[in-house]
């Protein structure tokens, strides 16, 4: 298959083909043409027990000690997947992953993308379930940051989020550094994207969902109800839709919403500091209503 070099530069080429390495330089690896490297125990480990990649390669540092193990659980799900394993020194690991923290792991694979709405199936249809039961989708509109993007899906996935949907436009893909900061959700959790958010949120508030928005502080939005996240109330299905990192939602789309929500703060804040990051902003209020499902045994 077409196989293109990672880019170490000619010296490197010359050492690969039998010539003396220079001191301090990685051997080249050959990658896949469009192929992308994942790193990371988790990610890795996520994606090979997954059937939602093709899988080239592992990489797994030489080493002992400690790391064995998990390496011995990473070369077995590699042999279930028929994928070779090649052990290799950390600066080639290093290149491979151009730098990042991989664990001694990396694992060459074709990319994951978005889905797209129309591929869904309906939720609360599937394994009998009622489909009157609460549901909570999370909508994001031009999350740009990989890690936010990240630690976003590793909170849907743990507190039971039913469907993350995002922006298609001026969002982050699903890169390898989105899997890691999701401690591999992102291999198990699917995420849907679309190109019209405003229209997707008028279809689905004509439906009967509740579209609830996000604001960081108590502030006017025009004909559009602003509470504390401890005073909502989960009695019907609900979308709860999160803005960018600089600007928050749009105003477009807060105009769209039945609610915002706020999380009031512990104390009074010094100008300058006056919310939370995005991710562990979300990650409150998306516990603040799961756990109106936890309480009523849903």
């Amino acid at each position: 298959d077409a196989r293109a070099w990672t880019g170490w530069g000619s010296a490197g080429r010359e050492a690969s083909k039998g010539g003396r390495r220079p001191a301090g330089r990685a051997l080249p690896i050959e990658r896949t043409r469009g192929s992308e490297i994942l790193f990371g125990v988790a990610p890795c480990s996520m994606a090979l027990s997954q059937a939602r990649r093709d899988l080239f390669r592992l990489f797994l540092k030489r080493s002992g000690g400690p790391q064995r193990a998990v390496s011995s659980e990473l070369v077995l799900q590699a042999a279930a997947r028929g994928v070779p394993v090649l052990h290799v020194g950390r600066r080639e690991l290093d290149a491979l992953c151009g730098g990042r923290v991989h664990q001694g792991v990396c694992l060459e694979a074709t990319p994951l993308c978005f889905k797209r709405l129309e591929e869904a199936e309906e939720p609360g249809l599937e394994n009998g379930e009622s489909p009157n039961r609460r549901l909570l989708w999370l909508v994001l509109e031009q999350i740009q940051d990989p890690m936010n993007l990240g630690a976003l899906l590793r909170s849907a996935y743990f507190l039971g989020v039913d469907r993350v949907v995002t922006s298609r436009r001026n969002s982050c893909p699903l890169t390898p550094t989105v899997s890691k900061a999701s401690s591999g959700a992102m291999e198990v959790f699917d995420v849907y994207s679309t190109d019209d958010l405003r229209s997707f949120l008028k279809a689905k508030a004509a439906e009967g969902w509740e579209v609830v928005g996000t604001v960081s502080q108590f502030e006017t939005v025009e004909n559009v109800p602003v509470i504390s996240c401890l005073e909502f109330r989960w009695n019907k299905p609900i979308i709860l839709v999160i803005g960018s990192e600089g600007d928050g939602l749009s105003l477009e789309t807060q105009l769209l919403c039945h609610q915002m929500l706020v999380i009031p703060s512990g104390r009074a804040l010094h100008p300058g500091i006056e919310s939370l990051n995005v991710s562990v902003a979300t990650g409150i209020l998306l516990h603040s209503i799961c756990s109106q499902k936890l309480r009523h045994g849903d």
